[in-house]
């Protein structure tokens, strides 16, 4: 008997209250988070062990990805470097350096534009948007 992951489902439950920001800022991503952990007071730190590996023509292409947990709630902020060796994580949003999600906890519209708005405000970041699941065509690369 062979058992089959079902992925689409899988990407449901993983995606159920999640915010994602994608966020062009052609800026190495330790500076990023310092600026971030400045700006909002938070911890950003790098977490080895949900980083992303993707295997492409026997190619191994890491993602690092930076975790912080809000205290006192279940909402944690992941911080993904979309681009790596000329890879991307997402090549449905090649522009993007970082994909910002928010998972664990519902986000209110109000806090997620603050924090939009909030990220347009750093040196060296051009451009902030939402990406919605719907456009999302590689979810599977973002579950860890």
């Amino acid at each position: 008997m062979k058992l089959k992951l079902d992925m689409e489902e899988m990407a449901e439950a993983f995606f159920e209250d999640t915010r994602l920001l994608g966020i062009v800022a052609p800026v190495k991503d330790y500076q990023f988070c310092w600026q971030l952990n400045r700006l909002f007071h938070f911890n950003f730190r790098l977490n080895n062990d949900i980083e992303i590996q993707l295997t492409k023509k026997l190619i191994r292409f890491s993602f690092s990805v930076f975790e912080y947990a809000e205290p006192n709630t279940s909402l944690v902020h992941y911080l993904y470097n979309n681009k790596h060796n000329g890879e991307y994580l997402l090549p449905e949003f090649k522009h993007n350096d970082f994909l910002w999600l928010m998972k664990g906890d519902a986000v209110d519209d109000s806090k997620f534009d603050d924090i939009a708005k909030s990220i347009r405000q750093i040196t060296g970041v051009q451009m902030v948007t939402e990406i919605t699941q719907d456009r999302i065509t590689h979810k599977a690369n973002l579950m860890f």
